[in-house]
């Protein structure tokens, strides 16, 4: 944008503009950064012979900093993450679609190998990233014919398996938060999925909601929606999650909550 010197003398003459003398009209921009990233996570519920899989994310300002994201991968798998980045709004949204871009580029020449992924992933985006930012993120691919899910946790919340003897196994072998570091290597883990076992990722939005007492509705409040709920569809779980979450906290949020079920048939 150029100024005039018109302009110039207007703003008192001097070739430095001050801070509020300039306006920016930002919204449509706005508008457009909301609308990308809401489709980045839209249309995603899915429901096959061997798998149903759903998820949502609720934010607490127009941008924010959780993902979710499945993409289906070339011999019968199917990719899934979860993702939460550093900080709040602009800052924390750019971030976490940083990530999630970078998610879907890498997993079209890795994305069978989570720890390679991963690897790619972070120096992607600790590269192209502000100081201090990083983003917490699980990634896993499920193979619907062995039923089979390895899986890279980068300092993310432990995703909960629920089996159908009423045991729970949790997923926390990966590595360090996306983009802390320059240069990591992440390893994997891998966890024999049968019928009826149930998938659970989430954000910590979701167990640090807060009731009126100041009290958190914490990993056990999620288990026992979780576990109430079991013998529905996953789309079905996820709402009754953050109908669950909501009656404890009274519906206030302050930060974007974010769940993840797959269930496998």
């Amino acid at each position: 944008m150029s100024i005039s010197s018109r302009e110039k003398r207007h703003m008192g003459g001097g070739s430095k503009m001050s801070r509020d003398a300039l306006v920016v009209d930002v919204s449509p921009d706005w508008a457009i950064a909301c609308d990308v990233q809401q489709r980045f996570m839209q249309g995603l519920d899915r429901a096959t012979d061997t798998l149903d899989y759903s998820a949502r994310c609720r934010q607490v300002r127009a941008l924010g900093g959780d993902c979710y994201d499945f993409v289906s991968l070339p011999g019968n798998r199917l990719a899934l993450a979860v993702g939460d980045a550093s900080g709040k709004s602009l800052a924390a949204a750019l971030l976490i679609s940083n990530v999630q871009s970078s998610l879907r580029t890498a997993a079209l020449f890795t994305g069978n190998d989570g720890p390679a992924m991963l690897k790619a992933v972070n120096r992607q985006v600790h590269a192209s990233s502000l100081e201090n930012q990083y983003a917490t993120l699980f990634y896993g691919v499920f193979d619907r014919a062995t039923r089979t899910l390895l899986y890279v946790n980068a300092g993310h919340n432990s995703p909960m398996v629920f089996r159908r003897n009423s045991s729970i196994s949790w997923l926390e072998t990966g590595g360090a938060p996306i983009g802390m570091f320059p240069d990591w290597t992440y390893k994997g883990g891998a966890v024999q999925l049968n019928p009826g076992d149930l998938v659970l990722a989430y954000t910590d939005g979701v167990i640090e909601a807060v009731n009126p007492a100041g009290e958190e509705w914490g990993v056990e409040g999620l288990r026992r929606a979780a576990a109430e709920n079991d013998a529905q569809s996953a789309a079905d779980i996820v709402q009754a999650i953050f109908t669950s979450m909501d009656e404890f906290s009274q519906g206030h949020q302050a930060d974007d909550a974010t769940v993840v079920v797959l269930r496998v048939h």
